[in-house]
């Protein structure tokens, strides 16, 4: 008798203790009403809906919010964007007497099955978090679900810079499903090319939107299959008058400078030689600026052919002070051997006076109609230097090794000349240039 109450004293402790009772799973959250309501404990949303069936159509829009920036360097755009969901899930269904949809935010999109999209060729991507997590979940009473999320996506754009700054790019930004086939998910854009819709207050500072569409296609990829893939395709159109105001604006204007040297004498050196060097230098620093804000790609641009042919242009202008000035040295020293070669004419007042023996002197009559204005302009002002001598050779004691030409030698060099023609060649040919360049690339 005092066993059994022993052993039923015992039993009534152990089963009365706190630390002997059983606890309840901690592991497991409670569920509140609204997951009740959808029964989410009594389906597996590991699963994609109706599996082993036909593959879930998934509707897709598009909200861009804005396009932030475009790289030419990295070759690459930034873009926010809703992405908008659409699909049928009949595990979600619930029964309500006004058919009126519940919405829930992010805590219950992590128990049950979404579509795994990502987006393709992207370098960085995020959910926007403030002040809490951007994701809308809303479920009808039918079971279709809408999935909103607000996302940036920085993803690759491969831009053709042939015809930089006068461009126009496009490109794309690819949404794809990174684990269903085309045999389990059949993604599609819901409303056609009115599924993506943009902010009218889309503005870039160095490009004009000119149209957004989309498409659809499929991917192949040889280890796992086919793919739905939809794009977002845009054409952007570069402002040029940034780039007119900065480049091509201060390389005509260093073009044109260069031209000034034409109308300086040749005899001063220090005026001109530091104006050639100086449009040199700063064509060569306006390229420098071009290029470093550009990537090294292997081809050329539009911008370089301006640069380069205008640097040539007053690369052109120097060599042809060098030339100029080698001349007039090459012209000085014929003077000098000359005048060793003629008589003295010192106290002759008239050049006219001037009648030369042939028979004595060895040089014949010289003609006074080309020689008499020597050093004389017609018009009055200041003549060039120039210098025609017309020499018999009759005593080749004289002419030396010259070789006779009609009995006579005609010496006429005017240094000169090639500042002349170079005043209108050179603009001649760069006005060439530019219509031939801007008919090209406008």
């Amino acid at each position: 008798m005092n066993l059994k109450i022993k052993n039923i004293t015992g039993f009534f402790f152990f089963s009365c203790s706190p630390i002997y009772k059983r606890s309840p799973d901690m592991t497991k959250s409670p569920m509140t009403k609204s997951e009740q309501l959808l029964r989410i404990d009594d389906h597996d949303f590991t699963m994609r809906p109706a599996f082993g069936g036909p593959p879930i159509p998934v509707g897709v829009d598009v909200q861009v919010e804005s396009l932030d920036t475009i790289s030419e360097v990295d070759m690459d755009f930034t873009m926010t964007l809703y992405l908008r969901h659409y699909w049928k899930d009949e595990r979600l269904s619930f029964p309500s007497t006004n058919n009126q949809s519940m919405t829930f935010d992010s805590r219950l999109v992590k128990k049950i099955w979404v579509p795994d999209m990502f987006f393709v060729h992207s370098k960085r991507s995020f959910i926007h978090d403030t002040t809490t997590d951007n994701v809308m979940l809303r479920v009808y009473p039918d079971g279709n679900v809408l999935y909103s999320l607000r996302v940036t996506v920085t993803a690759m754009c491969n831009m053709d810079l042939s015809r930089f700054p006068l461009d126009t790019q496009t490109c794309s930004l690819e949404i794809e499903s990174y684990a269903y086939t085309d045999d389990d998910l059949m993604l599609y854009w819901k409303k056609g090319n009115e599924s993506l819709n943009t902010d009218d207050r889309i503005s870039l500072s160095q490009f004009l939107i000119q149209k957004f569409h989309t498409t659809t296609k499929l991917a192949f990829y040889s280890s796992t299959g086919w793919y739905n893939r939809l794009y977002i395709h845009f054409t952007l159109r570069r402002h040029i008058f940034f780039f007119l105001l900065q480049t091509y604006f201060p390389a005509t204007l260093m073009v044109m400078l260069s031209w000034v040297s034409f109308w300086i004498d040749r005899r001063a050196v220090p005026a001109r030689v530091p104006l050639g060097i100086t449009t040199v230098l700063t064509m060569s620093t306006i390229i420098t600026g071009v290029n470093a804000s550009m990537p090294r790609v292997s081809y050329i641009k539009a911008v370089d052919i301006y640069l380069w042919v205008s640097f040539v242009f007053v690369f052109l202008s120097v060599i042809e002070y060098a030339a100029v000035n080698y001349l007039s040295t090459v012209q000085e020293r014929k003077e000098r051997k000359l005048r060793e070669r003629l008589p003295c004419t010192c106290g002759i007042g008239n050049p006219d006076d001037m009648m030369i023996d042939p028979q004595i002197t060895g040089y014949g009559t010289m003609d006074m109609n080309t020689t008499g204005n020597y050093g004389m302009p017609e018009n009055g002002g200041r003549q060039e230097p120039r210098m025609l001598a017309q020499v018999a050779l009759n005593d080749p004691q004289i002419t030396g090794q010259v070789k006779p030409s009609r009995g006579y030698v005609n010496i006429w060099i005017d240094t000169h000349a090639i500042d002349k023609y170079s005043r209108w060649m050179f603009p001649g040919a760069y006005i060439l240039f530019n219509i031939i360049y801007w008919s090209i690339y406008l």
